[in-house]
């Protein structure tokens, strides 16, 4: 049986700033992607992709290796295939495209992680868009990872906050965050701690903020694991947001009971 639709929040971006000016390469995880929307698919829910400009997300090569899917090739070769052949990754949308069609006709939203929703995502109208309706109508919102940093989507001014962080103005930052929609909200997202790897190793230098000061500066409420990589999934009414690449089967089990919850109460 069909329970519905699922939107999935892809990004186009495929670089990232680092200080001192220059790119690092960045995409978006192979894991974090398709491991919820497969299990979302099981579930009985339709998924929908959509990103900024409609193409497919660039997928980050540091994820697509059996290490994130548990060791396991088999698991990885699934997940390869869900990406490259399910009707829903494989044609693409706009999220203006999604947003003219109406958005009524989905049960929930899902943005996962890699560090590219940071430098797109997070600054992306549409988006901004997208996220006051589901949060206005209370459906199951969840971000993994990098992905909880697309949730400034919603703020009216989310280019220019960004552009705050970017400068360490974080003053102005705090004035634009002002009415933010998740304020108080528990949430969590990939530590600083969890970062320095990334930046050691593949970037090369190191972003201009972290990702739990971005939200807390903002009004969320943000906890991290003190162990770097273990699993940590937060829900708080409808927000469901997971620290890591590694929780990315946890946070799956949470939306869709989530969304099944919506399903009964509907």
């Amino acid at each position: 049986m069909n329970k519905g639709k699922v939107l999935v929040i892809g990004s186009n971006a495929t670089r990232i700033e680092i200080q001192g000016g220059g790119t690092g390469p960045t995409g978006q995880y192979l894991n974090e992607t398709v491991v919820p929307a497969m299990a979302l698919f099981e579930a009985g829910y339709d998924v929908v992709l959509a990103t900024p400009d409609g193409t497919r997300p660039h997928i980050d090569p540091v994820s697509d290796v059996a290490q994130h899917f548990d060791g396991d090739e088999a698991a990885l070769q699934r997940g390869r295939a869900f990406f490259s052949d399910n009707p829903g990754m494989k044609h693409v949308r706009t999220l203006r495209s999604v947003i003219d069609e109406g958005l009524e006709g989905y049960a929930g939203v899902f943005v996962p992680g890699g560090q590219a929703p940071v430098v797109d995502l997070m600054q992306n109208a549409d988006l901004g868009e997208i996220l006051r309706h589901f949060h206005k109508s209370g459906k199951p919102t969840a971000f993994l990872c990098h992905g909880p940093i697309a949730a400034l989507a919603a703020l009216p001014q989310a280019k220019e906050y960004r552009a705050a962080l970017i400068s360490g103005d974080l003053g102005k930052a705090s004035e634009l965050a002002k009415a933010w929609q998740y304020t108080g909200y528990k949430m969590t997202v990939f530590s600083a701690s969890e970062e320095k790897p990334i930046e050691e190793q593949i970037l090369h230098g190191k972003l201009y903020f972290n990702m739990p000061d971005a939200l807390r500066i903002a009004g969320g409420d943000v906890t991290t694991t003190p162990v770097d990589f273990s699993p940590h999934v937060v829900e708080d009414r409808e927000l469901i947001t997971g620290q890591n690449p590694r929780s990315d089967h946890p946070l799956a089990e949470k939306l869709i009971e989530a969304l099944d919850r919506a399903t009964v109460s509907a």
